[in-house]
């Protein structure tokens, strides 16, 4: 096939390069470019793409850097400040996936391919002549989490060429064929921007506003912060206390207030329902005609493990899962991924509510 492969400049989507090359696909490589929001160098980008240029004359493959930083500031930072400010939490990964990845791009320069392939742990699977979403060999590297906004058109038209690969046969693999960056590091940082620290992103543009940090179980001023912005809902670090683990709890946003709680212990850390709602399925709905206390696996954040739980429609697009396990930090804002009971298929995300849910549960 003919195949547009996104190259990030990692082993990851070298060694997908490779794996594509050696089954015989005709492959271009794309680099997508996105500027910093400051008139410094992107020292980070040119490492990358030179390193792409690498792996492209390594294979002989044509390779393309193409630009999609106003749509990624339009759309993507623009959503991640806008819910910021709402005293939420973002999740820019998904939404970069969904609008750059395979959606801006997809338009402009992947519809000319027969797939885009990507260096994602994931896989798919084909039920009934439909494809699913489903997770990777490497349930520790899984990265379908951060697919579970795109839609049925972006899925159908992607491939995971080491998504059948555990993590440590990827790097073997990259030092077998002596690949130039078979030793580099794994990011870290949000979707494109690199060594860009998060913090000093929102600094520059919400600024700072001294507030209170307040013990939630004595309403007790213990610290302060410097913007409700810069915190979430089951953050630990960064907060500057003693005596700890603290954990934040809760948020005053009028108030410019945190509240935290301390020790591992507290029911203020945990919760067992989470309300969803704008829930997204990927390629179907599989309980359409009723969903009440479905058995599901979920994440809540970027996490190894899968949790066990049940999944009940309250109408439209909002649902509750009711999980087995407390879970620690239930942000809203962040997204829910639903899972089959086995975490095989990933059917889509909702985005998780500060609702109380208990007030929502159709037997109350």
């Amino acid at each position: 096939m003919k195949v547009a492969a996104l190259i990030s400049g990692g082993v990851d989507s070298a060694v997908a390069v490779h794996r594509l090359v050696e089954q015989g696909h005709d492959v271009h490589l794309f680099y997508i470019r996105i500027g910093l929001d400051t008139d410094e160098g992107d020292c980070s980008a040119e490492e990358d793409i030179e390193m792409c240029q690498l792996i492209a004359a390594r294979y002989g493959l044509p390779f393309d850097v193409v630009s999609l930083h106003q749509e990624y500031w339009d759309n993507v930072m623009e959503y991640a400040l806008k819910t910021v400010r709402q005293g939420l939490t973002p999740n820019p990964d998904m939404m970069c996936n969904r609008m750059i990845k395979f959606g801006f791009f997809e338009k402009r320069w992947g519809h000319e391919f027969d797939k885009t392939a990507t260096g994602h742990y994931a896989t798919t699977t084909v039920i009934d002549d439909k494809v699913f979403l489903s997770t990777g060999v490497d349930k520790v590297k899984d990265q379908t989490d951060f697919l579970a906004q795109i839609d049925y058109d972006q899925l159908s038209h992607l491939m995971f060429p080491i998504g059948d690969l555990p993590k440590s046969k990827v790097r073997e693999i990259a030092a077998e064929t002596r690949m130039p960056n078979a030793y580099r590091k794994d990011s870290q940082g949000i979707c494109f921007l690199g060594k860009i620290n998060y913090n000093d992103f929102i600094k520059r543009h919400l600024g700072t506003k001294k507030g209170p940090i307040i013990e939630i179980e004595t309403g007790k001023k213990i610290g302060e912060h410097n913007g409700f912005w810069f915190h979430t809902i089951g953050q630990r670090k960064g907060l500057g206390l003693s005596g700890g683990p603290w954990y934040v709890v809760k948020k005053n946003v009028r108030d410019n207030v945190i509240y935290v709680s301390n020790g591992y212990d507290t029911e203020k850390q945990y919760g067992h329902l989470i309300h969803l709602d704008e829930m997204h399925f990927i390629t179907l709905n599989p309980w359409a005609e009723k969903c009440d206390n479905v058995k599901i696996t979920f994440k809540n954040r970027h996490t190894p493990e899968f949790f066990k739980a049940t999944l009940t429609h309250l109408g439209d697009r909002e649902y509750i899962i009711e999980s087995e396990k407390p879970i620690q930090g239930i942000a809203p804002g962040q997204f829910a991924v639903i899972y089959d009971e086995n975490s095989h298929l990933c059917y889509g995300s909702g985005v998780i509510t500060g609702q109380n849910v208990d007030k929502l549960r159709r037997n109350e």
